[in-house]
């Protein structure tokens, strides 16, 4: 699903990511935690092609994100507010991201009843543009467009960041379902160890743009492990 091969990224002198080799299985549910600098958005970005490797490769469904747009159609992501169009209503958001999608928008407006709990009554009918939403509520925004693709594979960024503990809850549930239900890949990173462990049965400890630990979660004994690494930090 994706395969990533001899990946380095640099900043001037600073390595920020240095990979040599990872796989994430299709349907894997990859969790990705580290200390601020590790290297976890900088991973993100150049797996979606918004950063130029300095050498190396990461391959989406065996095709070069670096030298094919295909793989898009099968990848959502929201890594910040970047993602989001923020003169557009949530409304007229959603419909754009349908239209790319190929979807009317009777389609999205069906799609979008899954997530009426998350949005909790807050983000449709408020005849507002985004960049007049709560920063909690731009991240259901963007968040939401990503699902509403139901793609292959999904990357989130941070997506507890802002998030009253209901939505948090709600967004791990909603996060499991397109898992364990409809065989989505997700890849999300977080500070938040609990969260982290909560819905992802891999998880991927980085520091210095290096992945130190690769570690098995399905029985949920990453806690240990992680606790044991970032106490001694």
């Amino acid at each position: 699903m994706i395969q990533i091969n001899n990946l380095t990224k640099k900043f001037g002198e600073k390595e920020a990511v240095n990979i040599a080799n990872l796989h994430i299985a299709k349907g894997e549910s990859v969790g990705l935690v580290g200390n601020n600098g590790a290297g976890k958005t900088t991973l993100f970005r150049l797996a979606l092609d918004l950063y130029q490797a300095t050498t190396g490769e990461v391959l989406n469904h065996g095709l070069n994100v670096a030298k094919s747009e295909d793989w898009k159609s099968m990848t959502a992501a929201y890594v910040d507010n970047g993602f989001l169009i923020e003169f557009l209503t949530p409304e007229e958001y959603f419909y754009f991201h349908g239209e790319v999608r190929g979807l009317d928008r009777s389609e999205v407006d069906r799609r979008l009843v899954r997530f009426e709990k998350f949005m909790n009554g807050e983000i449709l009918g408020q005849k507002k543009y985004i960049r007049n939403f709560s920063s909690g509520n731009k991240q259901k925004i963007g968040i939401i467009a990503a699902f509403l693709a139901e793609p292959d594979i999904i990357i989130l960024d941070e997506p507890f960041n802002f998030l009253d503990p209901s939505s948090q809850i709600e967004i791990k549930r909603i996060l499991m379902e397109f898992n364990q239900q409809k065989g989505t890949t997700t890849l999300i990173s977080s500070h938040n160890l609990d969260h982290i462990v909560d819905v992802s049965s891999r998880i991927l400890l980085m520091e210095n743009g290096q992945i130190l630990k690769d570690i098995d979660n399905k029985n949920g004994e990453a806690v240990a492990v992680l606790n044991t690494y970032f106490e001694t930090k």
